[in-house]
């Protein structure tokens, strides 16, 4: 137990607070929840080392999921990457490594996202727009050309589609030699919070999450350095909720795929080291700090206690970040670099193992290298000269840190067992529960900035006559034409009968509930494309419709 502060002391604090209290009529974080004037070891009666905070690197991981942190190893730098053509992602992937990135990390178009190939009637319009376009295995092996695959670590992010990629990413190291146990790196592939927030979809939730468990028992098998689900909370705060249901509701989805893995047959030692999670970094710093301390944490505990994993590795939960895309403002832009810099230095502070910053012309448009630069800097100059990177959790045992930790665990952890009465997050999902909560706090955010009682500078307050436009990147109608051609000849020039037979073992694997992974990866081979594959999925499970909760 810690002890008291003196009397004295105690009146001080309250007399400063009190002639302080009066430049806002309440103070809470972005969240909404509501912060003390002062902290102290009163705010923490429960509290002790061992069992709350502990060691960096050791149970229950409060303080880090590596014991030297970033004195070791520095995060892994991303910068979100993919427009155009395969040939134009290429070169600005090569750009970025020259100037430092560590890791690669790919955006699709939305075609690509959908299961669309782009000489589809449905892709016209959006081919390469908000991504790079990749149909077939010609695409990737350009995507990745003159990249060692077997030296740099990628991330995909893509959902539905995501069986597919990540086959044509294996193919295409195998076609070049590489064995799928050299790969490293993550795809994102996390249906059910498409279902609770992105609502990017092809099939209904259970083979959506039967389709995962596969890829994460042929990875745990065949690449064992892959991360096959990216459990996400990134899009969760993006469509509005508060930091607490962005924790809980990751959690709860990481809690549904072990448990399906597990049903499997899975054992849980085998594939939960190479789980992943990715959470949003938002403006409010030390509530977001909080939120990464206190789902490592959480996660221990439910790997632990839960589902009995024995090996330490299977309890630690380790997180890529990404700066908030939905703090971001067209009126002033350049205050983005200032947002993003605050947002980054919470990801380091709460400590991130992989982090993308956004650029600051990200609502306008997609990044232009200038702007790209800049928020990969940001980066490089916290970690090379503000010196936060020198220091293990240098905010553990903060009184007003470790009380918000508390705080996110105690409020995360009543929607889990709400969720678990419910049915689990399947159940859940389908009565609309998350997206019902996620709606309410989202419009509760939108009347505060309204009213003015929460500030977006040059949004609501602050505002001033709008500057020249930024430069940004524009693809032109050209690169769909391009890239539908393209797809259209390669079709063409394929061996028919192989293609029909390829399509057809995927077909019986999805019908007979066999591993999906092995008969995708050859029908890749065969030049089968997104589209087509996505076309059996829909064959067989069905397209799922939004039931639009209300």
């Amino acid at each position: 137990m810690l002890k008291s502060m003196p009397k004295a002391t105690e009146e001080s604090i309250e007399r400063g607070a009190s002639q302080a209290a009066d430049r806002l009529p309440a103070y809470t974080t972005i969240s909404g929840v509501a912060i003390e004037p002062l902290y102290a070891p009163d705010a923490l009666p429960d509290w002790s080392y061992a069992g709350d905070l502990g060691h960096p690197g050791a149970y229950p991981f409060t303080r880090g999921a590596y014991p030297s942190m970033y004195r070791g190893k520095l995060w892994t730098m991303r910068q979100f990457a993919g427009f155009g053509a395969a040939e134009d992602t290429n070169q600005r992937f090569r750009f970025l490594l020259e100037q430092g990135q560590t890791g690669l990390s790919t955006a699709f178009d939305m075609p690509t996202l959908m299961g669309y190939d782009a000489d589809h009637p449905r892709a016209m319009g959006e081919v390469g727009r908000e991504g790079v376009a990749v149909s077939s295995i010609h695409d990737m092996e350009t995507l990745f050309a003159d990249i060692p695959l077997d030296k740099v670590t990628t991330s995909m992010t893509v959902n539905c589609t995501a069986s597919v990629l990540l086959a044509m990413y294996f193919a295409v190291a195998q076609r070049r030699g590489i064995g799928l146990e050299r790969l490293g790196g993550t795809i994102q592939n996390d249906m059910l919070k498409e279902f609770i927030a992105q609502k990017e979809w092809i099939s209904p939730p259970p083979p959506s999450v039967r389709v995962i468990v596969d890829m994460i028992e042929f990875c745990t098998q065949h690449a064992p350095r892959w991360h096959a689900v990216s459990i996400s909370g990134y899009h969760i705060r993006e469509a509005g909720s508060t930091a607490a249901q962005e924790l809980a509701f990751t959690l709860a989805d990481g809690i549904g795929y072990v448990q399906a893995a597990v049903d499997r047959g899975l054992d849980v030692d085998g594939f939960a080291p190479r789980l992943s999670f990715f959470f949003n970094l938002h403006n409010d710093f030390f509530e977001e700090i909080a939120k990464l301390r206190a789902a490592r944490r959480m996660w221990a505990k439910i790997m632990r206690e839960r589902f009995g994993a024995r090996q330490p590795r299977s309890w630690v939960l380790r997180t890529h970040a990404q700066t908030a895309g939905c703090s971001l403002t067209a009126q002033q832009p350049l205050n983005n670099i200032v947002r993003v810099a605050i947002q980054a230095l919470a990801g380091v502070l709460g400590g991130t193992q992989s982090l993308h910053t956004n650029s600051m012309d990200e609502t306008l448009a997609l990044p232009s290298e200038p702007a790209v630069l800049v928020a990969l800097r940001t980066q490089q100059i916290i970690a090379e000269e503000s010196g936060v990177a020198n220091f293990v959790d240098p905010l553990g045992g903060s009184y007003a840190v470790e009380a918000l930790t508390d705080r996110l665990e105690r409020e995360a952890g009543a929607y889990i067992r709400r969720i678990d009465e419910i049915g689990g997050i399947v159940r859940a999902i389908e009565l609309g529960y998350p997206q019902k909560e996620i709606a309410e706090s989202a419009y509760r955010f939108q009347q505060q900035l309204d009213r003015r009682e929460k500030v977006m500078v040059g949004v609501n307050k602050y505002q001033m006559e709008e500057a020249p436009p930024l430069e940004i990147l524009r693809i032109g109608p050209e690169v769909e034409r391009r890239q539908a051609q393209r797809v259209h000849e390669r079709k063409r020039a394929r061996d028919a009968a192989k293609v029909r037979a390829a399509l057809a073992a995927v077909k019986r694997a999805a019908a007979e509930g066999t591993n999906l992974m092995p008969p995708i990866i050859a029908a890749v081979q065969q030049e089968c494309t997104v589209g087509e594959i996505s076309d059996v999925y829909r064959d067989v499970f069905g397209v799922y419709r939004d039931p639009a909760f209300i």
